[in-house]
């Protein structure tokens, strides 16, 4: 097998190396040594091989993976912000073989039609896109049929558990406040409700990523022999001769080999081509650390000028959650607090065989959007911009809530009841942000700000106060909802109508006020980083053009979450995967290779 955690010294040049095994990076990798077997490829991957890990085959331990010291999640911390109390903004990305999909909750969520087609782009139309969305995917699931694949090596079904009272239950108290019960809303039709939410796994619970779907199987088939894969190696720099990008500069992750020393710094050259495929936090600083981005902050960081590309790093986007935790009348055997509060362990768990493992705590995702009535209450500014963006295009969300089974975190100090946690995000932030380096070498401090909440006119903070209103409602009419969990809403003066027990709360300038500040304490990123390489003109601050290349340079292109111009009304995979398997295709169609 390829794979190794240090590279054989007699591998010094392949044809293409492909800097980054995360979900894009496996993809493109398999799809090239598909097309080709005599390709010889390098992965190269920061984080460990995901391989036979529990945490990553029991699903059920996925809110695990963004607490701090989690070996296999990169945390990315803001700059602290004024705007947000003063607390610091923190974005947890994959930081393991596999990347986000080795780690994540599985969502299957696709974007809407009118995502794509705003992203304005030759070739990367809905219409074009959609093949490819089906191209990986079997689905196992309602909706038209021809809106879906059915023989792609990911796996989409119900999986293998459901919460099916609390299912019930919030779809039911959604459709009381005006938000119906929709078959698919991933079909590039018509969303504004809820679905019963399919997730990439097995109907038997396997967890679909895409280092064991599309990697491991060709590195242990014994019929791609040029395909290699390293772990635990960070890539610092693109090599370049003149403009041509001709190899990388790598070294092991001290994280995983704190012995292997300071001047462990190695080369291996490219024949052909550099994919970097890092996401959209670790693309732009191996771009900026090769001397590719914004002259001024180049010339800030001592490195030399390769290419004058402003855009890469800039324009950071996100999604931004808050979490409403609440009791519930929920049985044990229907959340997972039993395990974050750790009255039983995941050793106990695979041992009994325990059918939860699989269950990532999420049965449902509703795309919302606001009455007229809600827009006109968030203010002048905030219908200004509603009607620009969003008011003609009906499938256009303004935000996802979700029911979570458990108190997202460690419940211990609640005692052993069972909770339900209401998610809510914003799917368009207004606020941009940035991601920059500061010096040459991996390790020199980062310019990291997510911009959460920076927009002039803080539209980004009036849907969350709408979705806090929205999500109280439907906790109100929940059977199985109890009290909120004390010190996780915020309180309102004694004699404000908008205090619970009223099934039509009444909210005042001062309980708005409350709620904004509740917010701005509290919000944070959604993990879903992107747009910081993107596809666009150079002049409009882009990095690569419709065949991913970078500008100003030869041999290299960018092929994941990064490129994307605008930003996704979904989970974000589903997305990363559709760029990886049409920039697999754009790669074999240059490269000349004979497509299987």
């Amino acid at each position: 097998m390829g794979l190794y955690t240090k590279l054989p010294a007699n591998l010094e040049e392949v044809d293409v190396i492909i800097v980054g095994g995360g979900c894009a990076g496996c993809i493109i990798a398999s799809r090239l040594t598909d097309a080709d077997p005599n390709l010889s490829i390098l992965v190269i991957e920061s984080g460990a091989n995901n391989r036979g890990l529990p945490v990553v085959d029991h699903v059920s331990v996925w809110l695990t993976h963004v607490l701090p010291g989690n070996p296999h999640v990169k945390l990315f911390h803001g700059s602290k912000s004024d705007l947000l109390a003063g607390r610091q903004a923190t974005v947890p990305v994959g930081h393991i073989l596999g990347g986000g999909t080795s780690i994540n909750s599985l969502f299957y969520s696709r974007p809407q039609r009118s995502d794509y087609e705003a992203w304005n782009t030759p070739g990367w139309g809905p219409e074009d896109l959609l093949p490819y969305m089906k191209k990986f995917e079997t689905y196992n699931g309602p909706g038209p049929k021809e809106m879906h694949g059915y023989n792609g090596p990911m796996q989409v079904s119900e999986g293998a558990f459901r919460s099916r009272r609390l299912e019930d239950d919030f779809i039911t108290a959604t459709e009381t406040v005006g938000w119906p019960e929709v078959d698919d809303i991933n079909c590039f039709g018509s969303n504004n409700g809820s679905m019963r939410l399919l997730k990439y796994m097995t109907p038997e619970g396997q967890r679909q990523d895409t280092a064991t779907i599309y990697l491991h199987p060709r590195l242990e088939d014994g019929q791609h022999p040029n395909l290699h894969v390293l772990v635990e190696s960070q890539v610092e720099r693109v090599l370049f001769e003149g403009t041509r990008a001709v190899g990388v500069s790598f070294r092991p992750n001290p994280d995983y080999q704190p012995d292997s020393g300071s001047d462990s710094m190695r080369e291996i050259k490219a024949r052909r081509l550099v994919v970097i495929t890092g996401g959209s936090m670790f693309s732009p600083l191996i771009l900026q650390r090769s001397g590719i981005g914004d002259p001024e902050v180049l010339n800030k960081a001592g490195v030399p000028i390769v290419a004058d590309v402003p855009g890469v790093g800039a324009d950071y986007e996100d999604h931004n959650s808050m979490m409403y935790p609440y009791h519930s009348s929920l049985r044990p055997d229907e959340t997972l607090d039993s395990l974050y509060s750790g009255r039983t362990s995941l050793d106990d768990m695979i041992a009994a065989k325990h059918e939860m493992l699989s269950y990532p705590g999420v049965d449902v995702q509703s795309k919302l959007r606001p009455t007229e009535a809600d827009v006109e209450a968030l203010g002048p500014k905030f219908k200004a911009a509603w009607d620009k963006n969003f008011k003609d295009k009906p499938d256009k969300p303004l935000t996802i809530i979700s029911p979570v089974a458990c108190f997202p975190g460690d419940s211990s100090f609640l005692g052993s009841g069972q909770f339900l946690t209401l998610v809510t995000f914003t799917l368009y932030p207004f606020s941009r942000g940035h991601l920059y380096i500061t010096g040459p070498k991996i390790d020199d401090r980062l310019d990291f700000d997510p911009g959460l909440l920076s927009d002039p006119d803080d539209l980004d903070v009036k849907p969350h106060v709408w979705m806090f209103k929205k999500q109280r409602a439907i906790a109100y009419h929940m059977g199985l909802c109890g009290d909120p969990v004390p010190g996780t809403q915020p309180t309102f003066p004694a004699n404000s109508k908008a205090n619970l027990g009223n099934p039509n709360p009444e909210y005042s300038a001062e309980d708005d006020e409350i709620i904004e500040k509740w917010i701005r304490e509290r919000i944070n990123s959604t993990w879903h980083p992107i747009g910081t390489c993107k596809m666009a003109p150079r002049d409009k601050h882009g990095v690569v053009d419709p065949a991913l290349d970078v500008y100003g340079v030869q041999s290299l292109k960018v092929a994941d979450l990064s490129i994307s111009p605008h930003n996704v009304g979904a989970n974000t995979s589903n997305t990363a995967m559709t760029v990886a398997e049409k920039a697999a295709d754009i790669i074999i169609s240059e490269l000349g290779l004979i497509k299987k």
